[in-house]
């Protein structure tokens, strides 16, 4: 194996190596076993073995810290004897010089006052400790980026002969016609079974995941078994109703597109008039059900299908190439919708765990634009393999899989419950989503795209479910 080969493979271990050591510091894991640990390099005076079972726990912290201090020098070597690009070696000499502070502060706060925790009135240190792990964090993550741009990238890969939502778009080549039944009772089940196709469900397991992710984090008096129920069936039905709007207003687009080309109004399987009343029986149902909650549900419910129905559809999707960052505000609206359920407001949980929605969305979705570039294109939609190139996309995956990580150890931080099963979970599945994004930078096919996007779907729904495991235990 060359060392372009190794490189990748020990920068992205260094980063995951270092997002580690922030997220079990950003939790209560760590605050509870460095208490039982005091001392450094070791506990007691400083040489002594843990006493305590939990202290174990900052112990291997301090070990995975050298482990990871090592990486980075590794990475920083090969940068220099792969010849790596100069800002690739900036970045990994500022996080060389990062280390070895954030290894004295972390030392002082063992020493000291050894809450990490901002909950409980933490000491300036201890949170001068994980931003300076953030920034190592970033600056591993950047060489990482960058040198994949360099080995993998061809900057001449965008198109400059797109316009978005072009009349005279060529039509599906060789897609096999949609067949839809003529017999009665087929028909009928093949219409029962495009109502349901028409409420995207596979979209309603990972949102109602985010609203009940966003209620077992809120607690309190105001989570109850109603409050539950009545949240998430409002919450399926919103997105059924989204979804069915959705369809209707993109019917025409849908038969240019092979992915698309079979939906129920694609093929005039549901009449158009049919599709918005049973749109419209979902929206009356689904702010129902989140009225009998309170009424600022019902509010965010009603915010949350008119963003995704006419706002990202109609505006956002087929005019602009920031879509898909934009229209994440979608997915993240549930963690709010789950919050205010609970505690009938916009609370700094919920306005945390949306922005972790948020972040993943782009990290998400361009895999998939990547696999079904040219069918986006020929739909007309500015998507951002279509507008600005595969080597663009793919920068963006891995940066907003950056950012997307990130922002789940600031959540980690600031959630009370949250503690060391969804660190191991995000690290582990973070780790996961990573490499397949590397992978996708060196593969550049359909397949890698897949790959990505299903390791992105692996990892926000496995997270969420650690939340709720988390704040459920607690």
């Amino acid at each position: 194996m060359t060392i372009p080969d190794r490189f990748p493979a020990v920068l992205a271990a260094a980063a995951m190596g270092v997002y580690l050591l922030v997220v079990v510091g950003a939790t209560t894991s760590l605050t509870d076993a460095a208490a039982a640990c005091g001392g450094w390099p070791a506990c007691g005076g400083g040489y002594a073995l843990p006493a305590e079972p939990a202290a174990w726990i900052a112990l291997a912290h301090r070990a995975v810290a050298a482990v990871v201090g090592g990486l980075v020098v590794a990475a920083a070597a090969l940068a220099w004897r792969a010849d790596a690009g100069r800002r690739v070696r900036g970045a990994l000499l500022l996080a060389l010089a990062l280390f070895p502070a954030q290894a004295g502060i972390g030392a002082v706060v063992a020493l000291g006052d050894t809450s990490l925790s901002v909950r409980e009135g933490a000491i300036p240190l201890g949170l001068t400790h994980l931003v300076l792990g953030v920034a190592i964090f970033a600056s591993v993550l950047a060489a990482l980026a960058w040198w994949l741009e360099d080995a993998t990238g061809d900057a001449d890969d965008a198109p400059t002969d797109f316009e978005p939502g072009a009349d005279d778009l060529p039509p599906v080549e060789d897609a096999p016609e949609p067949s839809v039944p003529t017999a009665t009772v087929p028909r009928l089940r093949a219409t029962a079974a495009a109502y349901f196709r028409l409420m995207k469900p596979r979209l309603m397991w990972l949102l109602c995941l985010v609203a009940a992710a966003a209620m077992a984090l809120a607690g309190g008096p105001g989570f109850t078994p109603y409050a539950v129920a009545a949240t998430l069936a409002g919450g399926a039905l919103s997105i059924g109703a989204s979804g069915t709007f959705n369809h209707v207003f993109e019917r025409d687009v849908d038969r240019r597109m092979q992915r698309t080309n079979d939906r129920p109004l694609a093929t005039d399987l549901v009449p158009v008039p049919h599709a918005l009343a049973f749109g419209g029986l979902l929206t009356t149902v689904s702010l129902g059900l989140f009225w009998s909650v309170n009424p600022l549900t019902a509010a965010l419910g009603l915010v949350a299908i008119l963003f995704y129905s006419v706002v990202y559809t109609l505006v956002l999707k087929p005019n602009t190439v920031q879509n898909t960052v934009l229209g994440g505000a979608a997915g993240a609206l549930p963690a709010l919708i789950g919050w205010a359920a609970v505690t009938g407001e916009v609370g700094g949980g919920g306005l945390l765990l949306a922005a972790v929605i948020f972040l993943w969305t782009p990290a998400h979705f361009y895999n998939l634009a990547l696999a079904y570039k040219d069918d986006y294109a020929r739909g007309g939609f500015p998507m951002m393999p279509v507008v600005r190139g595969e080597t663009a996309t793919r920068r963006h995956i891995l940066w907003y899989l950056g950012a997307t990580l990130v922002a789940a150890a600031v959540l980690a931080l600031v959630a009370n419950p949250l503690g060391a099963l969804y660190a191991l979970v995000g690290v582990a599945l973070g780790a996961v989503f990573l490499w397949t994004v590397v992978r996708l930078h060196y593969e550049r096919n359909e397949s890698a795209a897949f790959r990505a996007f299903h390791a992105s779907n692996a990892y926000l729904g496995l997270l969420l479910f650690a939340v709720v495991l988390d704040a459920l235990v607690v």
